[in-house]
Order: structure tokens, then sequence, then C-alpha cells
């Protein structure tokens, strides 16, 4: 049997609430989850530890994650994601970083699942006129709605382990500049 493996919403350098969301998601799918928490410092994965149901609590450890950037953090995590059933929130970064991630290890990717019975994941299509259900049938990345699930309890004292990505790096941003601040006047330009 293949892992469940939680990525974990990160916003200002702390683990978001969504993640304990993500854990209850993968609870419905059968299995306590190994939670992976990408960060700069090892230290915010201590509150992933403290989610009940979780099973383990990988914090990957990397400069890459300091600013968003698509191909290194699906580089870094899939060095360090085990094989299995990938959750993610459905934010715009975690639905591109879905995408990424599925496409790096050749499997389906559903987005914006509302419900989860088992292996059967209903998401909306058509602007949420209709619902579909797939069912899966092996190792797939999945998006998960934020607030469709209850968040999982605090008070688990999940095993952490920390690996340092930063090796498996071929390129990553190191800074972004600012946008000017005036709009630019072209009711003049030649062309």
């Amino acid at each position: 049997m293949t892992d469940t493996i939680v990525i974990a919403e990160i916003a200002k350098g702390t683990i978001h609430a969504t993640t304990s969301e993500l854990v209850t998601a993968a609870a419905a799918m059968g299995s306590a989850p190994i939670v992976i928490v990408p960060c700069t410092d090892a230290s915010i994965a201590d509150a992933a530890a403290s989610i009940q149901g979780a099973s383990k609590v990988i914090a990957a450890k990397s400069d890459a994650f300091a600013h968003y950037d698509a191909a290194g953090w699906a580089s870094a995590l899939d060095a360090v994601a085990p094989a299995g059933t990938i959750l993610m929130a459905a934010t715009p970064q975690s639905k591109d970083l879905a995408a990424r991630l599925a496409a790096r290890r050749n499997l389906s990717v559903v987005q914006d699942v509302v419900a989860i019975n088992g292996n059967q994941l209903t998401s909306p299509v058509y602007s949420g006129k209709a619902m579909q259900t797939v069912a899966l049938s092996g190792p797939a990345v999945v998006s998960i709605r934020a607030n469709v699930f209850d968040a999982a309890p605090s008070g688990g004292a999940s095993e952490v382990a920390v690996v340092d990505t930063t090796g498996n790096m071929a390129t990553a941003v190191q800074e972004f500049m600012a946008r000017a601040s005036q709009r630019l006047d072209v009711a003049e330009a030649n062309i």
C-alpha cells in the first residue's frame, strides 16, 4: 500500500489552518498521512506535529522555499515525498504545484475536491453547476478546497524528521525585484 502525503500550506512563515483540514481529508481516504512542511526554518514543523491524525512530519528545509518558484518547489518536494497520493490545498499556488508534481511523477491530478468517500473523489465542474465523481485506482495528486472538511484537532505528538533539500536544487529564485510604482503613460507613444 502506498502512503498518503499532505503538503502543509504555509502562510506568513507559519502553518495555515488548512493543513489540519487536509489531514482530515486524508483520514477520509482511509489513512494517517505523512505531513511534509516546506520551510526555511524547521521549527515551524512543530505546529504540524501537534495535528492529531498525522503519522509523521517531515520538515523539508531549503532556501528554495523562501520565495515561491514552482519548478524549484516541485523539485525539492518531489525529492522528499515518498510514493503515494499527495494532498494539498486548492489555493492558486498549491494548484500550480499540484500540476507540476503530478507531471514529475506521471500521476493523475484531481483539482478542487469537495467530498471524499474512500477512493471516490467529488469535485465541481461547469462553474459549480454540476458535480463529478472520479474513482482513484492508484496514486494521484489531489487539491482539496478549504473549509470543506473539519479541521483535525490538535493534541497529536508525531515524530518530526528534518530533511535538508538544498542540495537537490539546480536553480532557485534568489530575489524578487520590486515593480515600478508608477504606470507608464503610453498615450503619446509613437507605436
